[in-house]
């Protein structure tokens, strides 16, 4: 059976789901007999690559450089996972969304020169963060705060069976 070509990407969000998925430790010898890791904050590769079998993203959409990033994904992806709670509903990022963005970025920046408001070396603050769901379809849904390892080697060992994960209370089922 070939490997499929897994990807994983960081948006808005402190990165604690990647840090779970690093605590997969030893099964993570067995998820590389399985998959190619083919784009990730944890390899050094540039370019989101074509043909991707399932990414698992975290974070929510909180610029427009993220916005275009997730659209190129989702073209590129055929299983595109909401992977960790701010990816699934905007968690702690979205915190800001009560807030205007003009006002968030004037008292951290100060009265001067503000980046962010306009798209520039800084990317366009977008004026709410936003879950990924709604900014692309999205395909299966991981969530958790982050999601433990064990919850993440058990939905990745039934996408690499072909399986379709199906969420039930604290724990997984496949259908």
């Amino acid at each position: 059976m070939p490997k499929i070509r897994l990807a994983t990407v960081w948006l808005s969000g402190c990165s604690g789901c990647h840090m779970s998925f690093l605590d997969l430790d030893e099964r993570l010898i067995e998820l590389a007999s399985k998959a190619d890791l083919v784009y990730s904050p944890i390899v050094d590769i540039k370019e989101y690559p074509a043909e991707v079998d399932v990414v698992l993203v975290e974070g929510a959409v909180g610029n427009t450089e993220q916005r275009r990033l997730l659209e190129e994904i989702r073209a590129k992806t055929r299983i595109v996972v909401a992977f960790g709670d701010c990816a699934v509903t905007g968690n702690v990022p979205s915190l800001r969304n009560p807030l205007l963005r003009e006002e968030v970025l004037r008292a951290v920046y100060g009265e001067g020169e503000v980046p962010g408001l306009e798209e520039g070396a800084v990317p366009k603050l977008l004026p709410q963060a936003l879950p990924i769901h709604a900014v692309i379809p999205v395909d299966r849904f991981l969530p958790g705060c982050p999601p433990s390892a064990d919850r993440i080697w058990k939905f990745l060992q039934g996408l690499l069976a072909g399986k379709r994960p199906e969420l039930t209370g604290a724990d997984l089922r496949f259908g």
